[in-house]
């Protein structure tokens, strides 16, 4: 006895850890309002709802044994159940409370899990947008409909339980009979039986009638596209007038089945019953397939005309596709070469370092530790008006040598520093190593001097440590030895106190927690580590983007984390799988760039929360990004105070905040189909486009990633950090289109989506075409060849593709990484316009020549002396336009450093003219008569220019 007393208190103890460690760890990030309020509502809906099913059984049960009939003039099939009553008899009461108990536990645990539905019935905002056929506000399909399923299926449920625990009690007491002669029921079992039969046609009636609704958010298989939503030709003339009928059918089989208590007789009920699923067979089933046939299929296209209109309006706008700018480019590139390769210069900033392929640079040259680690794909932001790579150098306990408990969880603790450099230069006089711009441990760089380095919180951080006590933590390592450190922010949860450890030693099953001595006044446990575990837990009713980003803000290093509100009930738009469309090329097991909500279908979706959580401490603060969308509107009366209002966020956060890339890839897996506002154009699907493949990457049919860049879109006067991506038409591998969003959220552009049709006559070669004509080319297949590639891992870096003038500019970095598992340095780059490509050391090489303007002076006649004399000293007009270009170089170069193109590019023109001028000014004679000699050269690379 006494042991098992200690086996439940200790099962009890484990349960209240549970408990009393999660309200522990809201307090600590100031979200106790979402525990408290997720928790009441789960308690709620499975008291209500376990009491109401446990009522309705027991009730059910309690009658049919009080409707018994005497028990004196028992048949042989009652007296062999004599001795199961007999049994049962001294234990009903325990037996009827135990049964109900254990049902009502059941559907309370069932029901609490719909907390989110009850919370979005009860808080719901219109949406202010009516489906086009029952004219209903959306908000009724996202937010009633879903709550009235519920309702219905709990209700039939409790019928069905009833009719099952009524009819075996009544069977039990002789209140019906099997093998018997003579009547089967009683007329108190019968008109017993006849009410709940016919509650739960009532049921079928309402049912039916909520099934009207649903055609709206129905899903099939529609030419273009496997996730049709909404409602079709047959739909609306075939199965909502019979729906319609079938509700009035089940009604009044149900007043039948009600009138049995009068009748005592089922023959009615059951000949209604048998009358409702003829029908349902007939009107339901066959009268829907007919009219598909004979009327439909006939004529499909006219019949589908205006259903197809209305599926291609609502998908548009619960995708916000229907603001898009579409325009029109040939794709031919034709032009004077010389103005652009002038233009080429500033209608990008081409990032020749790839984040998917640096990661291994960076941990090579700035690990400093084997324990610390950086992502395998590195992020972009911007810094200083330039787009810029960064990772995080993270804590990988993997790589620790001595692993024991107190190495894992007081010693190493944190990451440190942040690592960044130019996304669009290579180091000058490098190897091909990329320019750092933050580096070392500790490092230093263009960030905020004195910024915390240390990194509590990060992607990699996914086991607990206890901080702050008497044990100190390892801070890092330098040549002078080892510096120590102790925590102290405010994150994480006091250890001090021996109830809180002994809930964390039994929540984590770490028995030493209770008497290590490396615990004591001070200590605090940090878990629950990722920005996404974290963001998830203080908002559980958003979905969460798969890529949270770092940034430098002010003197602490911040995680954003993209943040989505989903429904799958808007009326008429197709649906999609927010898993199968936000995987690409960049989405891997090694990689923290993951896919949302793998197996989660959407038909909405907004990008309307933006969160941060601060990688020293921990805290997160949501800040409302989308005002005007109802979903977030309804979950902030669901938990107050939980989001800060869009005005709140800093300025300094705002500038690297950016358009998501998982909300872009939806938009652009719908937009390859709903492009197309024709219906008779989409019902043919003959325009339909497709995301085509990462041809660099080393995984087979994964679709090309979205890539942030600087560039200007036709029409544009300035850059513009942009979210890009290509299109090719389905089965085919020639470019359809290009698509760019405006993603810098300081710009009053943002979010606005461009999307460039090509209409040539000719092919424009798509991503997957140019990478195969690329390997093709005799100078990559000799850089193949060569003895010191050959050796090696030749790796193609990110393909960026730029709309220029009528055509496409192609721009792939190259990257060499020795056999030895060295890591990848940039030696080439690929650059392509109006089908000439070059393959050269440096971009500006590779532009001057795919633009033929390499500045080469011819050579000169045999036995002409070559000796350059120096201009005239007296010749003024010379010496003006040399000034002129020495000034136009400087200005030139710093542009550059400011990684200003625009300013850049206008510089190398003011060069390239002065040049021209002093080189006629020389050409011609001098006061004395005899002839000024002189060459001027101008090199226009994008690496610097001279004269």
């Amino acid at each position: 006895m006494t042991l098992g007393v200690l086996a439940v208190l200790a099962m009890a103890f484990v349960m209240f850890a549970g408990f009393w460690t999660d309200w522990l760890w809201y307090r600590s990030v100031k979200y106790s309002s979402v525990f408290t309020t997720t928790l009441w509502t789960k308690i709620g809906l499975f008291f209500v709802f376990g009491l109401l099913m446990a009522l309705a059984v027991g009730v059910n049960i309690w009658l049919a044994h009080r409707l018994r009939p005497p028990l004196s003039a028992m048949s042989m099939e009652q007296q062999s159940l004599d001795r199961y009553r007999m049994g049962v008899a001294p234990y009903k009461k325990w037996i009827l409370f135990g049964i109900t108990a254990l049902i009502g536990l059941i559907a309370g645990a069932s029901a609490s899990g719909q907390w989110r539905t009850w919370l979005m019935w009860v808080n719901g905002v219109s949406f202010n947008q009516k489906d086009p056929q029952f004219h209903l506000d959306v908000s009724f399909y996202a937010f009633d409909l879903p709550w009235y399923r519920f309702l219905l299926g709990f209700g039939f449920a409790a019928t069905i339980l009833s009719v099952i625990a009524a009819a075996l009690t009544h069977y039990l007491y002789g209140g019906l009979r099997v093998t018997s002669p003579g009547a089967r029921a009683t007329a108190a079992a019968t008109g017993h039986l006849s009410v709940l039969l016919g509650l739960f046609v009532a049921l079928k009636a309402v049912a039916y009638w909520l099934d009207r609704y649903g055609l709206a958010v129905k899903s099939s298989d529609f030419k273009a596209t496997d996730n049709w939503t909404g409602l079709k030709y047959v739909d609306a003339n075939a199965y909502l007038p019979a729906k319609t009928i079938l509700f009035c059918i089940a009604v009044i089989c149900a007043l039948l089945f009600f009138a049995t208590l009068w009748r005592r007789t089922w023959q009615l009920p059951l000949i209604g019953f048998g009358l409702l699923v003829l029908s349902a067979l007939l009107i339901g089933g066959l009268y829907p397939a007919i009219v598909q046939q004979f009327q439909v299929k006939p004529n499909e296209q006219a019949k589908e005309t205006s259903y197809i209109e209305k599926n291609i309006e609502a998908t548009r706008k619960a995708y916000g596709l229907d603001g898009v700018k579409i325009d029109e480019i040939s794709g031919t590139g034709n032009g004077d070469a010389k103005q652009q390769r002038d233009r080429a210069n500033s209608v990008a900033s081409y990032r020749l370092n790839d984040p998917n392929v640096v990661s291994p640079t960076f941990q090579q040259l700035e690990q400093e530790r084997k324990y610390y680690q950086f992502p395998t794909t590195l992020d972009v932001d911007r810094y200083n008006g330039q787009d810029t790579i960064i990772g995080l150098r993270e804590l990988n306990l993997d790589r620790v040598d001595k692993r024991n408990w107190i190495n894992q969880h007081f010693i190493y603790t944190h990451g440190y520093g942040a690592i960044a450099a130019k996304g669009t230069e290579i180091q000058q006089g490098s190897d091909g190593s990329p320019a750092f711009t933050e580096q070392g441990l500790p490092t230093t760089g263009t960030f905020n001097k004195g910024y915390e380095q240390r990194i509590y919180f990060g992607e990699k951080t996914t086991q607990y440590s206890i901080v702050g006590g008497p044990q100190k933590e390892l801070d890092y390592e330098e040549a002078g030895g080892q510096k120590t450190y102790q925590y102290k922010g405010d994150g994480g949860i006091d250890l001090s106190s021996p109830l809180n450890r002994a809930a964390y030693a039994a929540a984590f099953s770490e028995p030493q927690m209770l008497y290590s001595g490396a615990i004591g006044e001070g200590s605090k446990i940090l878990y629950n580590r990722t920005p996404k575990e974290r963001v998830e837990a203080v908002a559980p009713w958003l979905t969460i983007d798969g890529d949270a980003y770092p940034t430098v803000i002010g003197k602490r290093v911040v995680w954003v984390v993209d943040a989505y509100t989903t429904t799958n009930g808007y009326p008429y738009a197709s649906r999609t799988t927010l898993g199968d469309t936000t995987t690409d090329a960049l989405t891997n097991e090694d990689s923290q760039r993951t896919v949302v909500a793998q197996q989660n279908q959407v038909n909405y979706i907004r990008n309307s929360v933006k969160a941060t959580v601060d990688a020293y401490d921990g805290s997160v603060d949501l800040y409302t990004w989308d005002e005007k969308d109802p979903v977030l509107k309804t979950w902030k009366k669901a938990y107050p105070g939980t989001v800060k209002a869009k005005a709140d966020i800093p300025a300094e956060l705002k500038e690297h905040l950016r358009y998501p890339q998982d909300l872009f890839k939806v938009q652009r897996e719908q937009l390859g189909i709903y492009h197309v506002t024709n219906a008779d154009q989409f019902y043919n699907a003959s325009d339909v486009w497709q995301v085509p493949n990462d041809p660099t990457s080393r995984k087979d049919s994964v679709a090309v990633p979205p890539y942030y860049l600087s560039l200007k879109m036709p029409g544009d006067d300035q850059q513009r950090f942009s979210l890009t991506t290509t299109f090719t038409p389905s089965g085919r591998p020639n470019l359809a289109a290009y698509m760019a969003v405006d993603a810098d959220a300081s710009s009053d552009q943002y979010g606005t989506l461009r999307l460039l049709r090509v209409t040539g006559e000719s092919e424009v070669d798509g991503p997957v075409q140019w990478q195969s004509k690329l390997s093709s080319i005799p100078a990559v297949q000799e850089f193949t060849r060569n003895a010191e590639t050959s050796k090696s891992n030749m790796i193609f870096g990110n393909l960026l593709a730029v709309p220029m003038d009528a055509g496409f500019l192609y721009v792939e970095p190259i990257y060499v990484q020795g056999s030895n598992a060295e890591y990848p340095l940039m030696k080439k780059v690929a650059v392509s316009y109006g089908g000439t490509t070059a393959f050269e050391d440096t971009l500006s090489e590779a532009l001057n020549k795919v633009f033929a303007t390499e500045g080469t002076t011819p050579p000169p006649d045999e036995g002409e002396d070559t000796t350059e004399p120096p201009p005239a000293t007296g010749d003024t007009t010379v010496q003006q336009a040399l000034d002129d270009a020495q000034e136009a170089y400087e200005a030139g170069q710093e542009a550059l450093k400011k990684g200003d193109w625009e300013a850049y590019g206008r510089a190398q023109q003011d060069l390239e003219k002065a040049l021209q001028r002093a080189e006629e000014a020389q050409a011609q004679p001098d006061n004395t008569g005899g002839e000024g000699a002189g060459n001027g050269g101008g090199n226009t690379e994008g690496s610097g220019g001279s004269g």
